[in-house]
């Protein structure tokens, strides 16, 4: 059974937040959204649910964290190539998000990353075909988030 994943984030005003994502390429399922919630199609197997923070403190107990102070997640989503990942993040500043490093390069793997407008962290890789078949330098970089 292939597995689906959907990363649920809280989001303080919910039509900026899919008007951003559509800047970056995203579209939203239809049957999933409503004044409170919005299914953003990532691919076929992963998901991104934005919930206003309402609808989000209704599935747990715990605090909403503020992103801009604190971290709570980071998303990691693969590219297809390293134009694609600096056009990623170059769409992103253009819609009001923000980036907080440089790019990084380690040959292989190439990532850069950004902030949306409630300060969640994405970050963009794109790894080399034969490194991720090989495993061959990817070893040092276990400690990586990706």
């Amino acid at each position: 059974m292939s597995r689906k994943i959907f990363v649920n984030l809280p989001v303080k005003k919910l039509k900026q937040s899919i008007d951003f994502f559509t800047k970056l390429g995203f579209s939203f399922n239809p049957q999933f959204t409503d004044e409170t919630t919005t299914c953003m199609i990532v691919s076929d197997d992963i998901f991104v649910m934005l919930l206003t923070h309402d609808k989000f403190k209704s599935f747990t107990p715990n605090a909403i964290c503020d992103a801009m102070k604190s971290t709570e997640v980071l998303v990691c989503l693969s590219s297809e190539s390293r134009a694609a990942v600096d056009e990623m993040v170059s769409n992103a500043i253009a819609a009001g998000g923000n980036t907080y490093n440089e790019p990084l390069d380690h040959g292989f793997m190439y990532a850069h990353g950004f902030q949306d407008l409630d300060g969640h962290i994405w970050e963009i890789v794109y790894m080399e075909p034969d490194a991720i078949q090989s495993g061959a330098q990817t070893e040092q970089y276990a400690d990586a988030p990706v």
